[in-house]
């Protein structure tokens, strides 16, 4: 199938293959590719993709929003795609997540997807395609993930970029594997295994890595194992407080730490408040 499409796009001279309505010449996407892979890091690459896109496309239009620790990538159909829609928006949301896990060499991991079609006949293969809740009938086309991915360098150079546009159509349907968002893993460790994950060894072990490994690369994606314990912590904390009426000591102990003073204190640098306080005010 790589061979055939190849082929296809050569031939009719369209990198769309019939789904806009104007051709995109051989090399336009290796040309919006070279104009991100000099951005300092991945938000800043793709949102360049999303502009020049633009240019180049009149008929859908491709947005990057951030809410809170969610990134979201949506199509605006700004033409009737006719009998191509379904093959379009697949692949341009495609297209987009396997250059976004190239740039920065990572598996970067779908939080959901959505499509504005009924569901067809072969919606099983989107199991494939996009491996995270995907629902159809809803709104815009998009895919979702986490925005901590935005903030990774790009790890590609102009070198590579040659080497990967002679083989890239792997990329628009084949998973990454490599995953290099260790900040992401750390957060679900220590949300699901509290009591497995209180000292940095107990954590690198259970992420098979050592601890000077797991300080590292933290480092590298600009956090510390400091922070997201406390950031952990906190969620948590505020969570108990409004939903709860546990006592403040039964709630210190429940988010691990040794007795209700340091807890207090904790929790007032964190919110400006102390967990009285907060839960009294039913939060901020």
């Amino acid at each position: 199938m790589e061979r055939v499409s190849g082929a296809a796009m050569q031939e009719l001279d369209d990198e769309g293959l019939g789904w806009f309505s104007r051709r995109l010449p051989w090399g336009s996407y290796g040309m919006l590719a070279r104009a991100s892979i000099s951005a300092p890091n991945l938000g800043v690459a793709l949102q360049r993709w999303c502009r020049h896109h633009g240019l180049i496309v009149d008929d859908i239009s491709l947005k990057l929003t951030t809410t809170g620790d969610q990134a979201k990538l949506t199509i605006t159909e700004n033409a009737d795609l006719k009998a191509l829609r379904e093959f379009c928006l697949v692949s341009v949301l495609r297209n987009f997540h396997g250059l976004a896990c190239w740039l920065i060499d990572s598996r970067m991991v779908l939080q959901g997807a959505q499509f504005p079609f009924p569901a067809p006949e072969h919606q099983d293969v989107y199991s494939v395609l996009f491996p995270c809740p995907t629902v159809f009938e809803m709104g815009a086309a998009s895919i979702s993930f986490d925005a901590h991915y935005l903030a990774l360098p790009l790890r590609r150079d102009e070198s590579a970029l040659q080497l990967m546009l002679t083989r890239a159509l792997p990329l628009t349907v084949l998973q990454y594997r490599r995953d290099r968002l260790l900040v992401q893993r750390v957060r679900q460790a220590l949300i699901a295994q509290p009591t497995d994950t209180h000292s940095a060894e107990d954590l690198a072990t259970l992420l098979a890595m050592s601890s000077r490994t797991l300080h590292r690369q933290l480092k590298e994606e600009g956090a510390s194992l400091q922070s997201l314990k406390d950031e952990v912590r906190r969620l948590r904390a505020q969570e108990l407080l409004l939903r709860t009426e546990r006592p403040i000591k039964q709630l210190a102990q429940a988010t691990g730490f040794k007795n209700e003073k340091s807890f207090i204190r904790a929790f007032r640098g964190w919110t400006g408040l102390t967990p009285a306080d907060y839960r009294r005010k039913g939060g901020f």
